[in-house]
């Protein structure tokens, strides 16, 4: 008899964070020894051409290029979680990503007229050295964690919704009645707690009747998870592939828009922009605060519920622009261009956008980020329509953290949404930024803001 299996909601966290430490410290190792074999291919390279293992041509060559060949791997995904299983892909982008270093390193000293501080003969067999040592230390690394791990290192969930079915042993459940979490597209807190257990996990599979089995495609296409549901027979749910889970067939319904190496290194650009970004504007920020006091009764802040990564709802901060007593917190009426709500400080800050500037604290926080869609308020309208009745595809735009700006906003899709279709510039802008996203498109998209920050819709 086919029992469904009461979840274990705690049990499923503490498993999760268990998981996603080990892979970080698995991927740390495998940096660490990547570090370690190119410092031995330069060292051998000392050795066979001057027999001398510090020797300053190696020692050069080791200190200009590590630098690069981190910048590069990170980027390629060299220490991605993907290649913690597959020993394969993880050697051949380190060794792409040490080839293109070693030129990159070669190019620049020719260019600046350096090339008396690095000798070819002994560069060429470090490169070759360190090859054969990136080689030996991934496969040691990928024997270690077979040994460690069994390579069990994808975090899968199962949701069960209103089927009777029998989990495989290990994987962790979620009944949606049990755990309050019955699919419905129009509401936002469900999709809160859905988002809230979906935090860090790999995999999501969900066993539905075939009636709510577009619901859950629309549901998942947001969530920043892989997402599959079991099918017996191909429907149209907008599937992007076919996988097992247990011996049975699944469609892939959604899959995450950034891995743990690209969400690491848009983090690590948030981080740097960020903290020093905030000492340089500290003045700024406590003038507009003082102004704001001075203006009108209420606090500096207006906290603001508004739904972020994989639809989980947080307090965005901006400078209050309004009177506290005509706060809008639900968002259901846009700024208007002559709105008698906002205060006399409140239209230049929103003119020029330094309202926005406590963001900063949201990114601090990992609640944001610089770059990414637009983060909306509950009751957002285009029209008289909420903006997910506009179109079903808005809930998509929430599988990456939202942004201070975004792709939307340096097109100049900003301001208020009288029209359907000003909702739909902005989503369009939004899947494209997702669908192709890159550390140097965001790093063009904060430099081209700071040619919109005064806009004709800022008001």
């Amino acid at each position: 008899m086919n029992v469904i299996v009461k979840p274990r909601a705690a049990r499923h966290q503490v498993a999760l964070s268990e998981l996603q430490s080990l892979r970080v410290r698995l991927c740390f190792t495998i940096l660490v020894v990547d570090c370690c074999a190119i410092l031995v291919g330069c060292l051998l390279g000392n050795l066979i051409r001057f027999g001398d293992l510090l020797a300053t041509p190696g020692l050069n060559l080791f200190s200009v290029t590590l630098p690069i060949y981190v910048g590069i791997s990170v980027n390629s995904d060299a220490f991605g979680a993907e290649v913690l299983s597959d020993v394969r892909t993880g050697l051949t982008r380190a060794w792409l990503a040490f080839i293109f270093a070693v030129c990159a390193v070669f190019f620049l000293a020719f260019y600046m007229k350096v090339s008396t501080d690095l000798s070819r003969i002994t560069s060429g067999i470090a490169t070759l050295m360190s090859l054969g040592a990136l080689t030996v230390g991934r496969c040691l690394c990928h024997w270690y964690i077979v040994r460690r791990t069994g390579l069990r290192l994808v975090y899968d969930l199962l949701i069960i919704d209103g089927v009777a079915i029998t989990p495989p042993a290990g994987v962790h459940v979620l009944d949606t009645t049990a755990d309050n979490l019955t699919p419905n597209i129009h509401d936002p807190h469900m999709l809160n707690r859905l988002g809230s257990h979906l935090k860090g996990v790999d995999r999501v599979v969900i066993a539905c009747p075939p009636e709510r089995r577009h619901v859950w495609a629309m549901l998942l296409k947001g969530s920043s998870v892989n997402g599959h549901i079991l099918e017996d027979e191909l429907e149209e749910v907008g599937a992007i592939g076919i996988g097992q889970f247990a011996g049975q067939r699944t469609l892939a319904v959604a899959h995450a828009p950034l891995d743990l190496s690209r969400r690491a290194a848009k983090r690590t650009l948030d981080l740097a922009l960020t903290i020093p970004g905030l000492v340089f504007l500290a003045p700024m920020l406590i003038v507009v605060a003082i102004a704001i006091k001075l203006d009108s009764r209420g606090p500096v802040f207006f906290l603001q519920p508004r739904v972020g990564r994989a639809n989980r709802i947080f307090l965005m901060y901006k400078f209050r622009s309004m009177r506290a007593d005509m706060a809008d917190s639900a968002g259901n009426k846009s700024t208007s261009r002559d709105d008698d709500r906002v205060t006399r400080i409140g239209r230049f800050i929103r003119a020029s956008s330094i309202d926005e500037l406590p963001q900063l604290f949201n990114v601090l926080r990992g609640e944001m980020s610089l770059v990414g869609p637009r983060p909306h308020a509950l009751g957002s309208l285009a029209g008289n329509e909420l903006f997910w009745e506009v179109d079903q595809r808005y809930w998509h735009r929430h599988a990456s953290k939202p942004g201070l700006t975004g792709l939307a906003q340096v097109r100049g899709f900003r301001g208020e949404t009288k029209e359907r279709v000003d909702l739909a510039n902005r989503l369009n802008a939004d899947l494209e930024y997702l669908n192709g996203w890159t550390i140097w498109r965001d790093i063009s998209i904060l430099i081209t803001t700071l040619r919109v920050i005064v806009h004709r819709n800022a008001y």
